[in-house]
């Protein structure tokens, strides 16, 4: 048996998604031979040449656009000579093989579509007057956007850089849309992502194929795909899995998917994949039986590889050297995400709180918690560092054990480790001034977590084990450590009134002008089937909105609170003061005045 591992487009272009790499790792140390590739990545770099930015012009020339965009877009196609001329150099520039450019392409004069660069009093706040690396990185951004919005609005209208295909596929109860789509002939875009595709069966041979479907964006990819084996390759065996299909699938009735994929598995891969591929007995997988109906096999199994036995994520078939330091915004953590090639895994399995009400905490990648000791985290991060020579590492756990941290941090200095790393917590009392200390001298940069409503009430009932007072003490500590902080918020949570959502951003306020926090985002809270306050919604004040279960994907629920504020009338109020206050400024307007 031979399995290709796929995550399809698009995730971030700046590095790569972990679950194949560890999967691959896994794999391969049982014996099970398996390749890997980020298709997405590798669209991307076929879409940034010459070529294919003039075939791509070309297609576009005499598509009618309508509406705010039109005049954005006939800017850039009569720019074509421009684009054309400086896409490899723009892409060699963010891929860190030519710096060269930086003092060129930092100059706002050097672009030829104005309309789309910012505000010069703005980019100066941002960046500086001078023409500095990070100011170029951010117009080459805007560049290779202005490819992206052409090719979303004249060729393929799912394309987005990184959301590729993401407003079609969010909430997609009725998988209708999508298999229309489908059966659509597939578009330019489609058809160099179809032959990079064929280029990898053609060099590996594999025997089955395994799609990663981490995000609403990677399905209309993934299946597009796999429409196209199961044309060319149909003795090939195809198998899809990843966070979407385990948060989003589990209520599966409609088997017209199974025309794309042979079986579906849900949550942690190795074992299912393992099984699969071994002729063993499955595990928590879906496919279609005899009698054309849905076989869900042991789907509610509890069986798992520990992750002590995981292994060392294997990067081999990651072309590294293809992702893109992009900075789209200023908010200094965001720029974490999107530059930089971090080295992504994870500390421990599952969250070992895991008793937040607005989590999805009944789902196996939260509710099951299962750790390593500091020697085995370590050794991995050293396996990591041999396959890449890069050094800095992004810990994607749903919240880091404080506990692991301080272990890891002390074998980090025992071995005299030169790493950085930034990762998510809750933000505990356990992270007291020592911890912080330990944390920064072993390479911790930066932490994100969620103050989440940042109001006692609501905290309680949100069940956070936290308190504004306990928080803002925890945050001090990073701060008197130089680790920069971005903080989680949420409104709109059950029984939430409009004055406490006041007091919320007037808490964040505070943190911001006294230095505790330096990077923020709101987020509206979405009541979902697999959390607390989507099971027992009357515990909160709630009540669930009648509607049908979904044939095809079931996550989010609608509901209604009796005497809840129409909360769509804050979102921009939020994000405008957060936005002042990341620039220290604003520190001196009532919170109520961001709303008017």
């Amino acid at each position: 048996m031979h399995i290709l591992l796929i995550t399809p487009p698009l995730t971030q272009i700046n590095t790569a998604y972990p679950a194949t790499e560890q999967l691959t790792g896994y794999l391969r140390k049982i014996g099970i031979e398996c390749d890997q590739m980020d298709l997405g990545i590798e669209l991307i770099d076929k879409i940034l040449t010459k070529d294919s930015i003039t075939q791509i012009f070309d297609a576009a020339e005499g598509v009618h656009v309508s509406g705010k965009k039109a005049i954005n877009i006939r800017i850039i196609l009569s720019n074509k000579d421009f684009y054309t001329k400086w896409v490899e150099p723009v892409k060699r520039f963010l891929q860190g093989r030519d710096n060269t450019f930086a003092q060129l392409f930092a100059n706002t004069n050097f672009w030829v579509n104005q309309k789309r660069l910012p505000n010069p009093e703005d980019l100066e706040w941002d960046y500086g007057t001078s023409g500095t690396y990070n100011r170029a990185q951010y117009l080459c951004t805007l560049f290779i956007e202005d490819i992206g919005n052409v090719i979303q609005q004249c060729i393929s209208p799912h394309f987005e850089m990184v959301r590729y295909a993401e407003k079609l596929c969010r909430s997609l109860s009725d998988f209708t849309p999508l298999n229309e789509e489908l059966e659509k002939s597939p578009n330019l875009i489609d058809q160099w992502m179809l032959e990079l595709l064929e280029q990898k069966i053609t060099a590996t041979k594999p025997t089955h194929i395994g799609l990663s479907i981490p995000f609403p964006g990677n399905l209309y990819g993934g299946l597009r795909c796999a429409q196209y084996i199961k044309q060319k390759y149909p003795e090939m065996h195809i198998t899809m899995g990843g966070g979407y299909v385990s948060t989003e699938l589990r209520q599966l009735s409609d088997t017209h998917i199974f025309n794309y994929v042979d079986t579906i598995t849900f949550d942690d891969g190795e074992l299912p994949l393992e099984r699969l591929l071994t002729g063993g007995e499955l595990v928590r997988t879906m496919r279609l039986g005899n009698d054309s109906k849905i076989e869900r096999i042991n789907i509610d199994s509890k069986e798992n590889i520990a992750f002590s036995d995981w292994g060392t994520p294997c990067l081999d078939g990651i072309r590294k050297e293809l992702y893109l330091d992009t900075a789209d915004t200023a908010n200094p953590m965001q720029q974490l995400w999107s530059n930089g090639h971090w080295n992504k895994m994870m500390l421990a399995h599952g969250c070992y709180w895991a008793k937040c009400t607005f989590c999805d905490t009944t789902l196996d990648y939260i509710c099951r918690y299962d750790h390593a000791p500091a020697n085995i985290i370590a050794d991995r991060m050293e396996g990591i560092i041999k396959q890449t020579g890069i050094s800095g590492f992004h810990f994607v756990d749903e919240a880091a054990p404080p506990t692991t941290l301080r272990s890891l941090s002390e074998e980090i200095l025992k071995r005299k480790m030169t790493v950085s790393y930034w990762t998510n917590i809750r933000f505990e009392s356990a992270y007291n001034n020592e911890l912080c200390f330990l944390m920064a001298q072993s390479g911790c940069i930066a932490v994100s977590g969620g103050i989440e409503v940042a109001s006692e009430r609501v905290l309680k009932l949100i069940n956070k084990g936290i308190s504004v007072k306990s928080v803002r003490e925890t945050l001090r500590n990073f701060a008197n450590n130089g680790i920069m902080v971005h903080a989680y918020l949420m409104y709109g949570f059950p029984s939430q009134t409009e004055k406490e959502l006041y007091e919320s951003l007037d808490t964040v306020r505070q943190f911001f002008e006294e230095g505790l926090i330096q990077s923020a985002f709101w987020h509206r809270y979405a009541m979902t089937c697999h959390s607390i306050s989507g099971q027992n919604p009357q515990q909160f004040g709630a009540k669930h909105v009648p509607q049908p279960t979904g044939t095809f994907a079931n996550n989010e629920i609608p509901f209604t609170c009796n005497g809840s504020p129409d909360w769509s009338r804050f979102e921009r109020g939020l994000n405008l003061a957060t936005y002042n206050y990341m620039r220290g400024a604003g520190f001196d307007v009532p919170v109520k005045q961001w709303f008017r």
